[in-house]
């Protein structure tokens, strides 16, 4: 427990500081857990109790994000929320792929970096809507649509190359069972929820809290992607009362992704075989890939040059799971590659989400 008041404390230093000069406090979260972890000082390290506080920070951003999410629009626009998914499939995983061939991986390892570089971090993405309030902006669906598409397509590709995973078949028919439920029951229960988020005690949050982490948990016993549950059942209690739920699960958003940010940065570390070169390379091609994805998005769905530049803001930092993927599945050289490649890209997506509107006016006035 030492470690979380430590983590804390020295975030809400940083944070003070962040505000004081308006600049987005989510790298310098990243970069004191390098500092104080593995990287650095290594006076922190992730334990179970870290390890619980931090995954919540991403489901509640999973949950808050489900509450902006209407099923009606997305049924609506199928079609194209597909398209840019497909477009988002694509283009990350032939850059990915090719930029590593290129610099003399093999294929095996460069599908491990092409994967990597389809996944998109959850966290930066939502908190960086919510943070910029562009929550509201109509780009915001599709990116949180490429959010769910991504997670789906990262089951396939672990599918791919593993051979002791479940029929991806029966994964489907779980995900559909799992959502079909979620929103049946809170139609059935829509009345008597109203009448308890309207209450001024302990209840509302108790249950708030309890319900996403029973979602997660059947996730894990039904091995599906957690994303799909927590989201879709904020998405069905968006259909009750989402100002009262988004009250409710804010302070638990912010205290964990905090604590979620800082051992991320503390639990990076490296190997031997690590490439500088390679990094670098990697790095800035993953960037370049989000951007001509992004603006493809942006282009295709809303005929706009500037909703581009919002999508591929939003979406280039790419996500903890990648991390995951390339300590199991790739070589050394191949996880401090990725392990730098969602750093970097993190950081610099959190300041590039910031300053989008800027750079939309920009490229809409060129």
């Amino acid at each position: 427990m030492e470690e979380i008041a430590l983590a804390l404390l020295i975030c809400l230093g940083l944070a003070v500081i962040s505000r004081r000069f308006a600049v987005p406090p989510i790298p310098f979260y990243i970069i004191a857990g390098l500092i104080a972890g593995n990287l650095g000082l290594e006076v922190l390290r992730n334990s179970t109790i870290s390890t619980f506080f931090s995954h919540m920070g991403l489901v509640f951003l999973l949950f808050y994000s489900g509450l902006e999410f209407k099923p009606q629009r997305f049924l609506s626009r199928g079609t194209d929320f597909l398209k840019s998914g497909l477009l988002d499939l694509n283009v990350n995983m032939a850059i990915g792929f090719g930029a590593a061939l290129l610099m003399g991986l093999s294929p095996f390892e460069s599908f491990v970096i092409a994967s990597a570089f389809l996944d998109t971090s959850s966290a930066v993405a939502v908190s960086s809507l919510i943070e910029n309030k562009r929550l509201v902006a109509p780009e915001s669906e599709t990116i949180v649509w490429l959010l769910i598409f991504e997670d789906l397509i990262m089951v396939f590709l672990i599918f791919f190359i593993s051979t002791e995973v479940q029929n991806p078949f029966v994964l489907l028919i779980k995900i559909a069972g799992v959502v079909i439920l979620i929103f049946a029951l809170i139609r059935l229960f829509a009345a008597k929820i109203l009448t308890m988020v309207r209450r001024t005690d302990e209840i509302p949050a108790l249950f708030t809290f309890t319900s996403v982490l029973s979602a997660t948990g059947a996730s894990l016993f039904l091995a599906i992607p957690e994303a799909v549950p927590v989201i879709a059942l904020g998405s069905a209690l968006s259909r009750t009362n989402p100002v009262a739920f988004e009250r409710i699960a804010t302070p638990f958003k912010d205290i964990f992704l905090v604590i979620f940010f800082f051992f991320f940065g503390a639990s990076v570390s490296f190997t031997g075989g690590f490439s500088p070169v390679l990094m670098i390379i990697i790095t800035l091609a993953a960037i370049a890939a989000k951007l001509f994805s992004g603006m493809a998005i942006g282009w295709a769905l809303h005929h706009s040059r500037g909703a581009g530049v919002e999508i591929a803001a939003n979406t280039v930092a790419r996500g903890e799971f990648a991390v995951a993927i390339a300590a199991i599945y790739g070589s050394a050289v191949v996880s401090g590659t990725v392990a730098v490649m969602v750093i970097v890209t993190s950081i610099f997506g959190v300041f590039m989400a910031k300053y989008s509107e800027k750079i939309r006016e920009y490229i809409e006035s060129a």
